[in-house]
C-alpha cells in the first residue's frame, strides 16, 4: 500500500505533462516505477484507501488465462472491464477486423494462448509455462507475453501489462511482470492484485512455492480529470492494514481454471477500506 501511495505522491511532484493523442487528455507522467509484492508472506497488495473492486480484476486476469477474446465472457466471469474498450471505442467499431458486438479483437489472452506463429499455426505459450513449471523447470524463457505488434491492428486496445516471465530458484518460483503503460488511478489498483494473483495461482498449480512478484511500470500517469480526486481526496486518508487472500486449494491444474474456477474460489479476509471514488474511465 505505502507503494502505491509513494507513487501517487511521486507523479504529482514530479510528473511532467503528456498529451495523449488516443484518449485526447492530458497525463501527468513519470518514467519507470517498480514495486514489490512478497506474496510468500501473503502481503495482498490491495488498495485501502478507496474501496477496490478486487473480484473485478481477478476474473479479469482469469479471462486472460482461458485466453477470453469477448466481453461478454468477461461479463459471465464477474467483471465489465471490457465492455467500454469492445463497444465505444470508434477506432474498434470502424475496424474492418472487428467481429461484432463485444468483440475485442487478437489481444491480451488470445495472444497469450494461441501466440501466431510466423510459419503458420500457433503456439499456447501459457500452456508451455505450466508444463515446464510442473517438471522443475526453468529454460530462462518462461514468458508468457500479450505483445504482438503485428496484431495490433487486429485488436481494441494494446496490452498494458504485456509480460509475465517465471522464474524457479529451488522450489520457489518468482514472477516479474512488466507493463508499458499505467492508469494508477484505476489500472494500477487492477494490476497490483493480478500480478500477485498470477504467481500465487500459477505455483500453486505448478507445486511450488510462491516467492516474491516485482511490477515494473514503465510509463506511470494520472489523467488531468482524476488529478484532484487523487490529490484532494485519496491522498489525504490513511491507509488500513493489508488484507489476506485465499485461494481454493482444489486448484490444482490450468484445466481446472479452464473450466469450473469462479470468484468464489477468493476470499479476502480482513478487508477494511474508505468509500469508494469515481474516478473517471479513459477509453
Amino acid at each position: 500500500m505505502k507503494q502505491y501511495l509513494d507513487l501517487c505522491q511521486r507523479i504529482i511532484k514530479d510528473g511532467e505533462w503528456v498529451n495523449n493523442e488516443r484518449t485526447g487528455k492530458r497525463c501527468l507522467t513519470v518514467i519507470n516505477a517498480d514495486l514489490t509484492y512478497d506474496v510468500s508472506k501473503g502481503e495482498f497488495p490491495l488498495v485501502t484507501t478507496r474501496k477496490s473492486y478486487w473480484k473485478s480484476a481477478i476474473a479479469e486476469i482469469l479471462g486472460y488465462l482461458r485466453g477470453y477474446d469477448n466481453a461478454a465472457d468477461f461479463r459471465a466471469l464477474g467483471t465489465k472491464t471490457w465492455d467500454a474498450n469492445a463497444n465505444q471505442n470508434d477506432v474498434w467499431l470502424n475496424n474492418p477486423y472487428r467481429k461484432g458486438e463485444d468483440d475485442m479483437g487478437l489481444c491480451y489472452g488470445a495472444i497469450g494462448r494461441a501466440f501466431p506463429k510466423p510459419d503458420g499455426g500457433h503456439i499456447d505459450l501459457l500452456q508451455q509455462i505450466i508444463d515446464d513449471l510442473s517438471r522443475g523447470v526453468d529454460n530462462r524463457g518462461e514468458i508468457l507475453t500479450f505483445y504482438h505488434p503485428g496484431a495490433f491492428h487486429m485488436a481494441c486496445l494494446r496490452p498494458c501489462m504485456y509480460s509475465h516471465h517465471f522464474s524457479l530458484l529451488g522450489d520457489t518460483l518468482y514472477l516479474n511482470s512488466t507493463q508499458r503503460s499505467c492508469d494508477v488511478p484505476l489500472g494500477l489498483n487492477f494490476n497490483m492484485v493480478q500480478v500477485y494473483v498470477l504467481l500465487a495461482l500459477v505455483a500453486q498449480i505448478t507445486g511450488h512455492k510462491a516467492g516474491q512478484a516485482f511490477h515494473k511500470i514503465v510509463n506511470a500517469h494520472i489523467y488531468e480529470d482524476q488529478l484532484e480526486l487523487m490529490r484532494d481526496v485519496q491522498l489525504k486518508r490513511e491507509p488500513y492494514p493489508l488484507p489476506t487472500l485465499k485461494i481454493n486449494p482444489e486448484i490444482k491444474s490450468l484445466k481446472d481454471i479452464e473450466t469450473w474456477v469462479t470468484l468464489d474460489d477468493f476470499t479476502v479476509e480482513g478487508y477494511q477500506c474508505h468509500e469508494p471514488i469515481a474516478y473517471p474511465f479513459s477509453v
